[in-house]
């Protein structure tokens, strides 16, 4: 598990990397292709049969990037309806998960679910590519904040994790993660800060505008990037599944790895209309 592991993330690196080297549209196309694959799973874990779950991400895959082809944007006021209406999404959707938590009510609608997954997912990848529009270095930064916040959680929950966070939804999660997660990345953003306040990152926009209020910032976008990744692990067992999918071999599905960039990408454009 651990060799395909490795092997897939290899391969996704270096995909990443090449649509990057070549330009705006072949990142695009990665992307699309990510997102696409998510509708797909999105789509099964509420109940769709393969085939129509498969068609749907295709078309949504293809129209996405036919729009950024055509230079058709999401920006501006709308862009930021957009966000903030996401965002509003996530906050009841962490209620529905605090309820399923409490309750052990793990039952959901598939038609809700259906429903729900069209507004975080348009909103995430139309602020993926504002971010994006910042400069690659500038949309990574943000990223990180998710991917620090992931591996401080691991090797905090594995070292101090005694009370866990949400045993019926997602029993590997401990309250020691969650500290371990907005402390790493309250650490590392100012560290960055005082090592390369000059760098185009996100972290370093936050504190040039306000130092205190960064930090605050930065623990809501990783308390965000949780309820994303414990909102796909009751998806997962309302499904009675594992993975979301199969599709990125030793790593589960495509959902599996961006459901807590999903609430964090809208919220990081709101932060930038703050800036």
């Amino acid at each position: 598990m651990l060799k395909q592991r490795v092997i897939t993330a290899v391969i996704l690196v270096l995909v990443l990397i090449g649509a990057l080297a070549f330009g705006a549209l072949a990142f695009a196309t990665f992307a699309a292709a990510v997102f696409g694959a998510a509708v797909f799973e999105w789509l099964r874990l509420a109940g769709w049969r393969d085939v129509r779950a498969i068609v749907t991400g295709v078309v949504v895959a293809t129209a996405l990037l036919a729009l950024e082809a055509l230079g058709v944007q999401v920006q501006g006021r709308a862009l930021f309806a957009l966000a903030a209406t996401a965002c509003a999404v996530w906050l009841l959707i962490a209620l529905r998960v605090a309820y399923a938590e409490r309750t052990g009510d793990l039952r959901l609608d598939n038609a809700l679910v259906a429903a729900l997954g069209a507004l975080p997912l348009a909103a995430a990848w139309f602020s993926l590519l504002a971010l994006y529009r910042r400069g690659a270095l500038y949309l990574f930064s943000a990223l990180a904040v998710v991917w620090v916040a992931d591996i401080a959680a691991y090797f905090a929950g594995r070292a101090f994790g005694k009370r866990k966070l949400a045993p019926h939804i997602s029993p590997g999660k401990t309250w020691a993660g969650v500290a371990g997660a907005v402390i790493a990345v309250m650490m590392a953003g100012a560290l960055v800060w005082l090592g390369w306040p000059d760098g185009a990152l996100f972290s370093n926009a936050l504190f040039a505008r306000a130092p205190v209020a960064a930090l605050a910032l930065l623990a809501g976008l990783v308390v965000l990037s949780i309820v994303g990744d414990l909102f796909e692990s009751l998806l997962k067992r309302h499904a009675s599944v594992k993975d979301s999918s199969g599709l990125l071999p030793g790593h589960g599905g495509v959902l599996d790895r961006i459901d807590a960039l999903l609430p964090v990408l809208p919220a990081a454009i709101l932060i930038e209309a703050w800036l």
